[in-house]
């Protein structure tokens, strides 16, 4: 027999943990082509041309940002378990179609199936994790949700790494891959349990004299696109955070190669970045609990921005690229947790789906956008300039947040005020 619903971390732990391992296993997904899937387009199947090996950074980036608009519109009608474990089934025919693929392009459609696998298997980890714990710990939650996706993607990275220097690149991603999704799935299907009642006391709870439904999509995009400051800062700092993460996906390994590195070596930096973006999210997401979203998020597009412009100068020497990995994975620690909170502060519980799956939109559009702007640059100005063009970007968008996001109505002295669906006392805490 089960209890009955509470809200809170130790409340919920046992469920809290499940979805914690599922999520690191949707990160090793992605990890495994970190250090090995550029390389397979260069090596196995002749691609000269960085645009043409980045096809499939875009193909993924355009999949899973469509399907995070899918995924959070249809959270409160299908149920977030149904849509986690339709979203393993998708990932069960990508090793497969890497493994037998005569031509780029169907590795290009198998990573569009991994992008329908990400965005709705992470989506529905972090709603559901939101949704067990509640309001008071919500960083916290974010943090140790995002913490265990990217350790998974960056254990992933490096042991694949390692591993395409010994073997066939392709052969271990096929292997690996393989054994991931089938895990996945049935602990999902097994294991997993909705988190319906937990929306419904966590809404009663803070709106006990209405009867809110979820927005419409029509609705709700707008506002969380460009109309409300605090909802657009964090969309379109989301869309750069990832056009800085794809660049570092698709264009890095090509970049070390290029001056000489191997695969182990490749492998190691592909690792650092997101090994120090894993870790330390967590203390950083239940930072943003108490200190508050917006000093967090400047800081850390500022820090990228500073990481990215060190890496376009170093010459793809390893120890210097390594320091910046590790600066770019710490920048962007502050910021990931930090901006899928800001924006479940600033909706009710029943709109929480809707407007982060518009938010997870916008962010996951930025593999497109940052694979398409670093593989024509890098094409016509080298690796390094496309680095640095995609710096000047992720500096630009840490200004943009300082100026347009609003400081939190108390700490101007102001009474906070509501409106339904938004809680704006809460946008940037």
């Amino acid at each position: 027999m089960t209890g009955p619903v509470q809200l809170g971390l130790r409340e919920n732990l046992a469920q809290f943990s499940l979805l914690v391992a599922v999520n690191a296993f949707v990160g090793a997904m992605v990890g495994l082509e970190r250090s090995t899937l550029p390389l397979v387009g260069r090596e196995e199947f002749d691609l000269s041309s960085s645009a043409a090996v980045l096809a499939f950074i875009v193909a993924f980036g355009l999949s899973k940002a469509f399907t995070n608009l899918g995924a959070g519109a249809l959270a409160e009608r299908a149920g977030r378990r149904r849509l986690l474990i339709a979203g393993w089934a998708f990932a069960l025919p990508v090793p497969v179609l890497i493994a037998v693929a005569p031509s780029w392009a169907w590795i290009v459609a198998a990573n569009v199936l991994l992008g329908v696998n990400q965005g709705l298997a992470w989506s529905m980890t972090v709603v559901m994790k939101i949704d067990l714990v509640g309001p008071r710990r919500r960083g916290f939650a974010l943090g140790l949700n995002e913490a265990a996706g990217y350790g998974g993607l960056a254990i992933a990275a490096g042991v694949s790494g390692w591993l395409a220097a010994e073997f066939a690149a392709r052969d271990v991603l096929v292997v690996a891959a393989g054994a991931i999704a089938v895990t996945a799935f049935l602990v999902s299907l097994l294991f997993v349990r909705d988190t319906a009642a937990h929306v419904a006391l966590e809404q009663a709870a803070q709106h006990p004299d209405t009867d809110e439904a979820p927005p419409r999509l029509r609705d709700a995009f707008p506002r969380a696109s460009y109309r409300e400051p605090a909802l657009r800062s964090c969309s379109q700092a989301g869309l750069v955070n990832n056009l800085n993460d794809g660049l570092a996906w698709g264009l890095v390994p090509l970049f070390l190669a290029a001056h000489g590195a191997g695969a182990a070596q490749i492998g190691l930096v592909a690792a650092v970045y997101p090994g120090v973006w894993s870790v330390t999210q967590i203390a950083t997401g239940h930072w943003s609990d108490s200190v508050g979203r917006k000093p967090l998020i400047v800081a850390g597009m500022l820090l990228q921005a500073g990481a990215l412009a060190m890496l376009a100068v170093s010459d793809a020497r390893i120890g210097i690229a390594t320091a910046s990995a590790a600066l770019l994975g710490l920048g962007t620690a502050l910021v990931y947790p930090t901006l899928i909170a800001a924006m479940s502060d600033a909706v009710s519980p029943v709109a929480r789906a809707p407007v982060v799956g518009i938010y997870r939109f916008w962010r996951d559009m930025g593999y497109a956008v940052g694979a398409l702007i670093a593989g024509g640059v890098a094409d016509s100005l080298g690796y390094g300039g496309a680095i640095g063009i995609v710096a000047g970007l992720t500096a630009a968008s840490g200004l943009w947040v300082l100026v347009d996001m609003p400081w939190p109505p108390e700490a101007l002295g102001r009474p906070a005020s509501r409106t339904p669906g938004l809680t704006t006392h809460q946008s940037i805490n």
